[in-house]
């Protein structure tokens, strides 16, 4: 005799929401999504006249609240910074890491300041803030981290080695936090979109039929925060595209100019 049937109950939208680099196009296309189910949504960034306009803009789409939380995430104290974040909220449904910097790889190479200067932004800070955050969800035992990566990450190139060795090292430390979160009911997710047309790619060719829009890479963070992971490709495309360039020879990787 078959038992009785379970209600399948749909994930519930996060109401609480910490944004790090809200005024990056593709947290912003996202932060639109979660204000209109009425989220409150913190801002946090180091542009305080954009994040004014960027809150206003989600409170008229309907977040509930859209808090602007002027920020240089690399000198601030992570912990500290995002316990104030927490309080502020009553608690943390997801928090989105959405910032970084790239750089030209010639210039990294020739000038140590400026690839400390990536690393420190990209890596060492947003590990910093991921780890924070993974302990604020292992002491409430639920929510969702959401790092946004890159395909970068998934083997050294010649043209964007620094880069991607700070997204492939963030990529690493998130999984690690998913894998620790798991059994407690928390989730991480690293999220690894290709190319986006977006200011940090403004110099980079972009007319390809690889090249995604901030509005289409949004909903699919959206879903990463509810369901899925660890690893989410923005398209999912990417995902196909960079398991054959993890597994090309290097005889065959090294005569490719990319």
């Amino acid at each position: 005799m078959s038992g009785p049937s379970q209600e399948v109950v749909a994930p519930k939208a996060p109401q609480r929401i910490v944004i790090l680099g809200a005024t990056s196009a593709i947290a912003e296309a996202a932060a639109r999504l979660w204000a209109a189910n009425g989220a409150r949504i913190i801002l946090a960034g180091r542009n305080e006249a954009r994040l004014n306009k960027i809150a206003a803009d989600l409170k008229a789409r309907g977040a509930s609240e859209a808090i602007d939380w002027p920020l240089d995430f690399v000198t601030a104290d992570a912990g500290a910074e995002l316990g104030k974040m927490v309080d502020r909220l009553g608690g943390l449904d997801l928090l989105l890491l959405a910032y970084g910097i790239s750089g030209d790889q010639g210039e990294l190479e020739r000038n140590p300041a400026a690839a400390a200067k990536v690393i420190a932004t990209n890596f060492s800070s947003a590990a910093a803030w991921s780890l924070a955050a993974a302990a604020v969800l292992e002491k409430q035992r639920r929510g969702t981290l959401l790092v946004i990566g890159s395909v970068a990450g998934d083997r050294g190139r010649r043209s964007n080695f620094i880069y991607g060795a700070t997204k492939g090292g963030l990529a690493h430390l998130v999984e690690g936090i998913a894998h620790k979160l798991a059994p407690l009911g928390a989730r991480a997710v690293i999220i690894k979109p290709g190319f986006v047309e977006t200011p940090m790619t403004a110099g980079m060719a972009n007319n390809g039929p690889l090249w995604a829009k901030p509005d289409a890479i949004a909903p699919i963070i959206v879903r990463a925060g509810e369901k899925g992971g660890p690893v989410v490709y923005a398209p999912t495309f990417w995902r196909g595209i960079m398991l054959i360039v993890r597994n090309l020879p290097a005889a065959v990787f090294d005569r490719l100019n990319i």
